[in-house]
């Protein structure tokens, strides 16, 4: 892959992994409502919450490499009512600006908590927009391998699969944290990670169900095609990618599949000792992954013509 588009697998993983995280710490708090209360809550959500905001900022500063030159962001933004790579960085602002706000609010305890949740509804729904925009980006017809339902799909699939096991990830390493330093843990708090990870263990196995349909499908639609150039991309991920391929299935089998089952299990079966250890793999093999599968995305550019 050239160099030039490194850049764009780094942003486009990491906002997305960030919005999915995000928009997973929210569903949490919904689902814990009524049973725990809000300070046992907020004490498992903020610090993934504040991780989120570094790696956001991460995210922003990788593209701007793509552009060449921040001052090149400004002279994007000039044309919002065209461009969807201009739209892209608008809503990437506006998702690290609220978030930032929305962290402070936590921290200081600033807002009454219903702002703060209509704050949060917000910034989510923003994040979500931002990755809808992200994906309009590469629906150009001159790229068979881009302007597909596949590209949405997959960046939403992405979105929240890197999200969720980042959260179950970053849960059970504050659990272990805690544990380490032989500070007293609430039987509420672990019952608390328990039960999310149930969620994310199940979530995970629908998710990559969804990529197992959708990237099959995607590259015999490809293959199939009568488009020289979506023949190219097909021939480019089956033959030359062929081998990263195959990987990057795997290991979201084994990441998201098996493991999150694995999670799943252990969290049902209260085998604290167990959950760290299968959380943190399934999220590293996940991000490998995608990674790989980001990577192949790119290497699929063949325009319609040359």
């Amino acid at each position: 892959m050239h160099v030039a588009e490194w850049p764009l697998v780094v942003f486009t993983l990491l906002a997305q992994m960030s919005v999915g995280s995000f928009v997973v710490l929210g569903a949490v708090q919904l689902l814990a409502r009524g049973k725990a209360d809000t300070a046992a809550v907020e004490k498992l959500s903020n610090p993934a919450l504040y991780a989120i905001g570094p790696v956001m900022v991460l995210a922003m500063v990788a593209s701007l490499f793509h552009l060449g030159s921040p001052l090149h962001a400004i002279n994007v933004l000039n044309h919002l009512g065209s461009s969807w790579l201009s739209r892209e960085i608008l809503f990437g602002v506006l998702f690290a600006g609220l978030g930032a706000v929305f962290a402070a609010c936590q921290w200081f305890g600033w807002l009454t908590p219903i702002a703060r949740q209509v704050l949060a509804g917000v910034t989510a729904l923003v994040g979500l927009v931002l990755v809808w925009v992200m994906s309009n980006v590469y629906l150009l017809p001159t790229v068979p391998a881009w302007d597909t339902v596949a590209t949405p799909i997959s960046f939403f699939t992405t979105t929240l699969l890197l999200g969720a096991l980042a959260v179950g990830a970053a849960f059970v390493g504050l659990l272990t944290w805690r544990k380490s330093r032989n500070t007293e843990v609430d039987e509420q708090l672990i019952e608390l990670v328990r039960s999310s990870l149930r969620v994310i263990g199940v979530a995970s196995i629908v998710l990559v169900g969804v990529e197992f349909v959708v990237l099959p499908t995607y590259v015999l639609g490809l293959a199939t095609s009568d488009q020289a150039a979506a023949t190219q991309s097909a021939h480019a991920l089956l033959v030359g990618g062929g081998v990263a391929f195959v990987v990057r299935l795997v290991l979201a089998f084994l990441g998201a599949g098996l493991l999150g089952f694995l999670l799943y299990r252990a969290a049902s079966s209260r085998r604290d000792s167990m959950m760290f250890a299968i959380a943190v793999s399934a999220f590293a093999l996940v991000l490998v992954s995608e990674s790989i599968g980001r990577i192949l995305f790119y290497d699929s550019l063949f325009r319609v013509g040359m």
